[in-house]
């Protein structure tokens, strides 16, 4: 299985907590399809196997026009071969969301929606800057259920500077009585040069309070559970049989192929990404030059990168994969160094797998980074 995910670099407005590459200027939209769809042709060989997973990611895929997201769409076809029932994922925006959208996507394809809701309540989403407003986003959800999109994934952001124990617990309830079979659920970060790292430093805005963020995601662990959902990779969460088939080939290793600016490309021996500048992507592929910097991955950084992919996700790291990848050896050092976790009840063992445990889930990047083979 191998996947594609297009990179569509243009949202309304910046969100205050967003480091992700786009631009509030749209004027270049419509260059961008044409470069996409091209691009999408001069790597028509990077792929090996049938396409399995199409994800439009972004900035905000929800501001292609019917005409643009066919065009994406039709060359996307051409260049290689997709299967019949693929899952194609959209992002998009309450704000942009309306019932002849709905009917085209459908229509068009689309089988899966993310859509980034980020908090049901008005105080948060003003200083997130977000587009929408509270009502938007349960409207939008209703909407999109009403058209026959049962396949539904929302975004929500908690340990935020304004959001209570009470109404994350709401918030996460409105989830559930809305019968949204999938949830992802983040972490508000800081990330440098972003508006919300300027106020926090400006002291406008209140700094992260880690010890909140702790309780939010006991309640996320807690609530997620009676609801029924499993929790199959740190932050996302899903109703039996509706994982995000495409992040899933993320987190195995799976081959993909990214199309746009700054998009991320992984062939199993080397990654590669586009450059971070719409501009300079344009001028490249008029050029019949795809812009990208690559690195080929040696042994030990495809054994780090599967450690730390797969640890985050509910199998946990295959023991055997771990074999295959670096050897006995590898596999020995592994054991050795995971003995703590085991011991402290941070990681537990399942015959051929080493999972994190609860307890351990609050510590996934950390502990990931100790199991790294140096």
């Amino acid at each position: 299985m191998s996947g594609i995910y297009i990179h569509i670099p243009f949202c309304k407005q910046a969100c205050n907590y967003c480091n992700f590459h786009f631009s509030v200027n749209n004027s270049l939209l419509p260059r961008m399809v044409e470069a996409i769809v091209f691009e999408a042709n001069l790597q028509k060989h990077y792929l090996k196997d049938s396409v399995e997973t199409i994800y439009f990611g972004g900035g905000t895929p929800s501001l292609l026009s019917n005409t643009q997201l066919t065009a994406i769409l039709h060359g996307i076809n051409a260049a290689f071969p997709i299967s019949t029932n693929a899952e194609i994922t959209l992002e998009a925006n309450p704000d942009d969301i309306t019932q002849e959208k709905l009917g085209f996507w459908k229509w068009a394809g689309i089988n899966r929606l993310s859509i980034g809701v980020q908090s049901f309540f008005e105080e948060d989403l003003v200083w997130m800057n977000r587009a929408h407003n509270a009502q938007q986003a349960i409207h939008c959800i209703k909407l999109a259920q009403k058209e026959g999109f049962n396949n539904i994934s929302i975004d929500l952001i908690y340990g935020g500077p304004s959001l209570s124990d009470e109404n994350w617990e709401k918030n996460l309830s409105t989830c559930f009585d809305l019968g949204i079979p999938h949830l992802s659920a983040y972490a508000l970060t800081v990330e440098p040069k972003t508006a919300l790292a300027k106020q926090i430093k400006a002291k406008t805005l209140m700094n992260i309070d880690l010890e909140k963020q702790a309780t939010h995601f006991n309640i996320l662990v807690n609530l997620t559970a009676k609801a029924g959902l499993d929790h199959y990779e740190i932050s996302n969460f899903a109703v039996p049989g509706n994982k995000s088939k495409h992040n899933t080939s993320y987190w195995s290793g799976k081959h993909y192929l990214g199309l746009g600016p700054a998009a991320h490309s992984f062939n199993g021996t080397s990654r590669q990404w586009n450059i971070a500048n719409n501009n300079l992507y344009l001028a490249s592929i008029q050029q019949n030059t795809i812009p990208f910097e690559i690195e080929q991955l040696t042994a030990i950084q495809q054994l780090n990168e599967y450690i730390m992919t797969a640890l985050r996700t509910s199998e946990g790291i295959d023991l055997e994969k771990i074999k295959d990848i670096g050897g006995e050896i590898a596999l020995k050092k592994l054991i050795t160094d995971a003995e703590k976790y085991l011991r402290s009840l941070s990681i537990e063992q399942n015959k051929n797998h080493l999972t994190l445990t609860r307890e351990g889930k609050f510590f996934a990047d950390g502990i990931a980074a100790d199991l790294f083979q140096l």
